[in-house]
């Protein structure tokens, strides 16, 4: 189900609009949100002013803005027509991903990299059709960025990818839903994810219970994120049958892990030591993602990252992916990209 006629008449401003109709109400009412708040984000980010008259919408503004408009719009009704959800997530990443892959934006979140050709399967084949969309239990899972859609395709392509960059460009979300995409489809036998158990600036003691208990609060992001990708009932017997695992970094020392997706977050808290013994863990058939915020590290004063290391002897290494992320891929509320560039500026100035 397509868009009707686009007609263009000039306005008495010297701009111009484009009118452009939509032949189901149900999906227009869908488009333009509740009071006109989809609609209302497009405007902010563009510039534009949009007007509804019937099952027409009238779009004004300079001729780039109204047609960068245009191609969201028409995007956006696309995935409706398609029977898919419109949340502002999604009109956001239209936006982000502008007009030839619009139609694709959805509920993800990462950067360029290199690398040898890998075992994507059916996904791979949707890079080359434009249509980027992870397949997880739960629901589907598609990068709102250009440097989510590079990050995604790394991680289908080389056996080692890291993720660099700000909170909340979706380093880790990625990983997991490309991970439960593989185990799904039994290209990996289990999932192993791992972060260090380091407390972000603070000493919070000896925590009460048995082991899982101890490290389960450090651990707990990574729970969140296998939540959105698969279903509890099969998350908790996956687990329980150890097909998936996760675990302390510490814990690693001494594992071969074969046929197995891994990931390491918040990797810039690992020393140099734990990151080497970490990366040689990589056994036959085994995809291996690293993730981290250079500017968020919490180890003691004066013990260099293992992240930043491992960005410094690898790159260009061929099999290695580095993708990197700014705030500009921030997926999460809008002002947390504004608070990222105003750190960013205040660590420039000084």
């Amino acid at each position: 189900m397509g868009i009707g006629t686009l007609n263009t008449a000039p306005a008495s401003d010297d701009t111009l609009i484009s009118r452009v109709d939509f032949p189901d109400n149900r999906l227009l009412i869908d488009l333009c949100g509740a009071h006109d708040a989809h609609l209302a984000r497009i405007e902010a980010a563009l510039s534009v002013q949009i007007v509804r008259r019937g099952n027409e919408l009238h779009v004004m503004g300079e001729s780039a803005a109204r047609e960068q408009a245009l191609a969201v719009l028409s995007a956006l009704y696309a995935r409706l027509a398609d029977g898919r959800g419109l949340e502002p997530g999604d009109v956001d990443g239209a936006l982000r991903l502008g007009a030839a892959q619009a139609g694709t934006a959805g509920d993800g979140a990462g950067g360029g990299a290199s690398g040898s050709a890998g075992r994507g399967g059916e996904q791979l084949e949707m890079f080359r059709t434009g249509q980027i969309e992870i397949r997880t239990r739960k629901k589907p899972v598609v990068p709102r960025t250009a440097a989510q859609q590079a990050y995604t395709r790394a991680l289908f392509e080389n056996a080692l990818n890291f993720g660099i960059g700000p909170a909340g460009t979706g380093k880790t979300y990625l990983a997991v839903a490309v991970a439960v995409n593989m185990l799904a489809e039994g290209q990996v036998d289990r999932i192993v994810l791992s972060r260090p158990a380091v407390e972000a600036g603070e000493r919070l003691g000896f925590l009460p219970g048995d082991m899982k208990e101890k490290i389960d609060p450090y651990m707990q992001p990574l729970y969140d994120a296998l939540n959105d990708s698969i279903p509890g009932r099969q998350l908790a017997r996956l687990m329980e049958e150890k097909r998936i695992e996760i675990a302390p970094l510490a814990f690693m020392r001494g594992r071969t892990l074969a046929n197995a997706f891994v990931v390491l977050d918040e990797a810039q808290n690992a020393t140099e030591m734990q990151m080497k013994m970490f990366l040689t863990r990589l056994g036959e058939g085994s995809r291996m993602v690293v993730t981290g915020d250079r500017s968020q590290v919490d180890l003691p004063r004066g013990q260099p990252s293992g992240l930043v290391a491992a960005e410094r002897i690898l790159k260009g290494i061929d099999g290695v992916g580095f993708s990197y992320f700014t705030a500009a891929d921030v997926v999460r509320h809008p002002l947390v990209a504004r608070i990222i560039e105003a750190y960013e500026r205040d660590d420039t100035a000084r």
